[in-house]
């Protein structure tokens, strides 16, 4: 039996260029590359030289503070190149595909009757620890660490987000296995947001706590989840992995081998055919862009969500992760005397002069114009509309820009994340860029006190 989250405070953005529940196969990419930024506050050593030969899942480099977290190559091939930064800083490190996937294979688990132990020390081996994060910091769990919780949130409601129910079906059994495995990993319960339990993938899961959510963005946002089932307290430590890289570990227990496909949606006003691609984690992002058709010069490729996501180019390559693509206008022109004119084709969480709130269900045709100057705080109350934690968003922005790190605690740090604040961002009149704020201030806590 579920239990009910309703959520009142948010904002729905709704997008044209949907993607189409149609899955096509990606063409083979050539290279695959990893980014350690990806991994953040990892700092990467490296297991090969370039020119190496590797296996799918065999392992590249692992953290430097913790060598038991290892990261694995998606695909068989060369090692073709380790490009390096500032003061040699690993930047990315590309595959060369030989297209034959050979693969890393390990003995198989019954995770029905494996101790905790064993089942923690067959992810750690197998490269999969990286797909397991913890709060708070919003950073690769810490293996000597046991949570007190695990957070798994089913339902993606952000603009253009693809659909778990259609991307996930046919894993129910890999699904099941990663959650009895993580099941073992703590004392504490495995809670799973989902947007409705009947007909879904998640409908027949056991070992898990449902929770019916309902309402705006972010409602699906995991940390949406954890404020409202259990908020972290200073000293408490949860856990949390999407459903589909659950189903990689799941599989990986079934299976015996790290499987690195990932079905994308690629979406977005300027992509001609909207739909999902079967590729791998760290793909060209030109085999997919390009297949499902860019319209236009002008655009802006989002790897990851439109919200929160990188900006990248046709060539450049689809985040660890990444599960969605994104193509919209670039927001590099500007409207005469727009600041005073009524708005009829954008959206806004204000009546002042806009008028979307007269349409809920109308579909815009955005881009990435900020339609204003980055400027100080002005205080609205506009961030609190849409943000459904029980927290002060504009104090703890605020206490983060001064390094006030009793603040921050006191006001509810430990428990979020940047992509909390991603909404309050795009409502923000003052253009203030609160995800890299919260950063910072994550990266502040974790140096000073751990």
């Amino acid at each position: 039996m579920s239990k009910d989250i309703k959520i009142k405070r948010g904002l729905d953005i709704k997008l044209v260029g949907e993607a189409e529940h149609i899955i096509s196969d990606a063409p083979r990419s050539r290279t695959y590359v990893i980014k350690p930024s990806d991994f953040h506050l990892v700092t990467p050593k490296m297991l090969f030289k370039e020119g190496a030969t590797i296996k799918a899942g065999e392992p590249l480099f692992y953290a430097k503070k913790d060598p038991s977290i290892k990261f694995v190559s998606p695909v068989s091939g060369i090692l073709r190149e380790i490009k390096r930064g500032a003061k040699r800083v690993i930047v990315s490190i590309v595959i060369e595909a030989d297209g034959r996937d050979t693969t890393v294979e390990f003995p198989m688990l019954d995770v029905n009757t494996a101790d905790a132990a064993t089942i923690k020390e067959r992810i750690l081996e197998s490269g999969l620890w990286p797909f397991i994060k913890q709060r708070p910091y919003d950073v690769i769990a810490s293996t000597k660490t046991e949570p007190s919780a695990i957070y798994i949130s089913g339902h993606n409601s952000a603009p253009l987000a693809p659909d778990y129910n259609f991307i996930l079906q046919g894993k129910e059994a890999a699904l099941q296995a990663g959650f009895t495995a993580l099941s073992k990993l703590t004392s504490g319960r495995i809670h799973l947001g989902v947007a409705q339990v009947a007909n879904s993938v998640f409908s027949k899961l056991s070992n898990v706590e449902m929770h019916t959510v309902v309402g705006p963005h972010p409602s699906g946002n995991v940390g949406t989840l954890i404020n409202k089932v259990s908020p972290i307290n200073k000293g408490e430590t949860v856990w949390t992995i999407t459903p589909e890289n659950l189903a990689i570990i799941g599989e990986l227990f079934i299976t015996g081998k790290f499987n690195s496909e990932r079905i994308i949606s690629v979406s977005g006003s300027r992509v001609k055919a909207p739909k999902y691609y079967r590729t791998k984690i760290g793909a060209e992002v030109s085999t997919f862009a390009y297949s499902a058709g860019i319209e236009g010069d002008n655009v802006r490729m989002i790897s990851g969500n439109i919200l929160t996501g990188n900006q990248v180019s046709a060539e450049g390559h689809l985040g660890y992760y990444h599960n969605e693509f994104v193509a919209i206008p670039e927001g590099n022109d500007y409207e005469f005397f727009g600041w005073n004119k009524p708005v009829f084709n954008k959206i806004s969480s204000s009546r002042a002069l806009t008028f979307s709130w007269l349409f809920p269900n109308k579909k815009y045709d955005l881009d990435t114009n900020t339609n204003g100057e980055h400027r100080a705080f002005v205080v609205t109350g506009n961030y609190e509309e849409v943000f459904p934690l029980d927290i002060y968003p504009l104090q703890l922005l605020k206490a983060c820009m001064v390094q006030d790190l009793d603040a921050m605690e006191a006001l509810g740090m430990y428990e979020v994340a940047p992509e909390d604040f991603a909404l309050t961002e795009f409502v923000c009149v003052s253009k203030q860029p609160h995800q890299a704020i919260i950063r910072k201030g994550l990266d502040l806590m974790h140096e000073e006190i751990g």
